[in-house]
């Protein structure tokens, strides 16, 4: 079967084109010149430009025996809940399909001749081959047939059921994920990708394919050949020493994390440390630990002393004293290691002259006012272990757009935003600091009312905020934002009494607002519009509770599915402009952000039928990176939107906030 690279529907290996959206299945566009190519191209006939999907093949001798001696993972059983599960791994998934549209057996990878130039994956054309070990070797290749489905994947469409089974043990019992794939008979060497990649990408590459023949496993892996050293960047003058502690920091929880799968050893080849365009610490492959035995810390810490040294940069201070101290095994592990890295960071913050503070309990804060205990902060998913640097706004982008949808005859969405920010730059660093309002409202009411309410709604708020938001460095207080809410709720309350509505006839419409001061967020809404957070770590997160019946219901404590068998579930609790202002109340909360972060308002033509919590990593992940264009990757998602929904106006505005390490508040 061929998957379309646009709405990915399977198709008969002889089309052409999509049999559901008519995609091309043979052609593309090249990404330089624009020329159309085809798919079983390496390179642009036109400007030469490598045109294909390019992959990183690592390459195990000696099949199994070789495999099963570099990746040596701990066995434990795979368990439900009630009992012990033996998932049985069919013996025909160790043989490749005779499939003729995709028949990897026939592939021959030797180190005079590592790829067929028939077969499927290809060897990239004046690229040579490397030793990543004694054991293993290393190809760049190109997949000469790219809509066809891997041997992974259709390793597992075979063992559908015993995957189901495993997901509903896994939450009872979440180590039994490494016998699971064991038992499936996925290659060995391929396994720790797969236990680390869903919480730890994009920090390890992501798993595209692996297979085993008779004398050899292949693995193949994102190409991360061309990414940037962390090495190179260590010495690199520019970066502030703050970035060097957050990637010390990120190797301390890294370790943990490779512990389980026996990868530690992937910290400690420098080659093996890069990083992506967004300053993350990533790795370029997994290696396994030595058949003697992981690592201990002393070895991670001799690496950091290394990175400075050849760096050119003098360790001295607290980090030197921290850095010794790994290095000479007295930190007994890696939580040990991140709480003395957390000490190290509340130092750097704590006032150090008599001036600053007048007695201990008040050293660095601030006095506390009654706006201040309004303004509750929180972090975005507060179970996670608590961020050990301080961080700051690199950067703050947004993008909005509107679209009537498919069966409306008008659009009564309407949206706003505003951004400001400033840079200050001098021999010591620069500085950025961002404020943006940003607003989405969805419309109601007959003979067009729905399209002023949305609007009126907008431009008042805008105006309200540039006279009652002037401190520069605070968000305003819960008080002003409401306040703000009530006096739009108010103007449109007060025109549809002078226009004599009442009941349906009169014009009203959500709300959902988006307050930013550099990493702090504020977020207010009524209604069932929505804010969405984004994140590597953590997905997608919805961010407000819809104002329904069905939603209020739940809040009550009845079970979801009878809230929402009731016929009036979706009927709005709240809205703007129907009723005065003793019937609105806003829903306002404050937010510490402590990662890069999306943040997407849309109304509820963009988020009905979970379309974003299912297909948010095709469309949402992607426009973290400070290289996406946001405009482009709305126009993408509202055109999806528009084929999985499209009964409703669909309107998406998104705000990219990037962070790194709060250089101010460290040294």
């Amino acid at each position: 079967m061929l998957v379309c690279p646009e709405c990915q529907f399977e198709n008969p290996v002889a089309h052409k084109f999509c049999q559901r959206c008519g995609t091309s299945l043979i052609e593309k566009e090249c990404h330089a010149c624009g020329a159309t190519v085809s798919f079983q191209e390496e390179n642009c006939p036109e400007c030469g430009a490598f045109v294909a999907s390019g992959w990183l093949a690592l390459i195990f001798p000696d099949g199994d025996r070789t495999a099963e001696k570099t990746t040596q993972l701990p066995v434990k059983p795979a368990v439900k809940p009630g009992g012990t599960t033996q998932i049985a791994a069919d013996p025909e998934t160790h043989a490749q399909s005779s499939d003729s549209e995709d028949d990897l057996e026939q592939i021959t990878l030797t180190q005079a001749e590592p790829l067929d130039s028939d077969e499927r994956y290809q060897r990239r054309s004046g690229l040579p081959v490397s030793e990543a070990n004694e054991a293993i070797s290393q190809l760049r290749v190109w997949d000469g047939r790219p809509l066809q489905k891997t041997y992974l994947e259709r390793l597992l469409e075979g063992q559908k059921s015993n995957i189901e089974e495993f997901e509903e043990a896994e939450a009872a019992y979440p180590d039994s994920n490494i016998q699971f794939w064991q038992q499936l008979g996925v290659s060995p060497p391929a396994i720790p990708y797969l236990v680390l990649q869903e919480s730890l990408y994009p920090v390890i590459p992501n798993l595209q394919d692996t297979w085993m023949l008779e004398d050899k496993t292949v693995v193949l892996l994102e190409d991360r050949s061309d990414w940037e050293s962390l090495p190179e960047l260590w010495g690199n003058s520019e970066t502030h020493l703050s970035q060097l502690l957050f990637w010390l920091n990120e190797m301390a929880k890294l370790w943990e994390e490779l512990a389980i799968v026996q990868c530690c050893q992937s910290l400690l080849e420098e080659d093996n440390l890069r990083v992506d365009e967004d300053l993350t610490l990533c790795l370029r492959q997994l290696y396994p630990d030595r058949p003697e035995g992981s690592p201990d810390l002393a070895e991670l810490g001799n690496i950091w002393k290394r990175l400075f040294s050849k760096s050119g940069r003098t360790l001295y201070g607290s980090i030197s004293e921290l850095i010794s101290a790994v290095c000479n095994g007295e930190c007994a592990s890696s939580e040990e290691l991140q709480s003395r890295l957390q000490n190290l960071a509340r130092q750097q913050e704590s006032p150090t002259s008599p001036e600053e503070s007048d007695t201990p309990e008040t050293a660095g804060e601030e006095p506390i006012s009654e706006d201040t205990e309004k303004m509750v902060y929180r972090g975005m998913a507060d179970d996670m272990p608590t961020v050990v640097l301080p961080m700051q706004l690199l950067s703050l982008t947004d993008g909005g757009l509107t679209d009537i949808g498919r069966q409306r005859d008008h659009n009564e969405d309407h949206f706003g935003l505003e951004t400001h920010v400033t840079k200050q730059e001098n021999a010591l660093g620069k500085t950025v600091r961002g404020r943006g309002i940003y607003i989405v409202c969805d419309g109601m009411g007959g003979h067009a009312a729905g399209e002023v309410a949305s609007a009126m709604a907008v431009e008042t708020l805008q105006h309200y905020f540039k006279i009652n938001w002037s401190d520069p460095d605070r968000l305003p207080d819960e008080g002003t934002i409401v306040e703000g809410i009530l006096t739009t709720n108010e103007k449109i309350y007060n025109v549809n009494l002078q226009n004599s509505r009442s009941g349906s006839g009169r014009m009203g419409t959500t709300l959902v607002m988006l307050l930013v001061q550099d990493t702090n967020i504020a977020i207010a809404h009524v209604g069932d519009s929505r804010i969405y957070g984004v994140t590597r770590k953590r997905g997608i997160e919805q961010l407000t509770l819809d104002h329904e019946v069905g939603q209020r219901e739940i809040l009550r404590g009845v079970d979801r599915e009878d809230a929402y068998a009731r016929p009036d579930a979706y009927q709005l609790t709240q809205a703007l402009g129907p009723r005065d202002n003793e019937f609105v109340k806003p829903d306002v909360q404050y937010l510490e952000l402590n990662e890069d972060t999306l943040l997407l308002l849309c109304s509820d033509g963009l988020s009905d039928g979970e379309l974003l919590e299912q297909h948010y990593e095709k469309y949402l992940t992607p426009l973290i990176s400070s290289k996406a264009n946001l405009d482009q990757g709305l126009i993408e998602l509202i055109d999806f939107a528009n084929e999985y929904n499209g009964h409703d106006n669909i309107t998406g505005l998104i705000v990219r906030i990037k962070m790194r390490p709060n250089a101010d508040r460290l040294f």
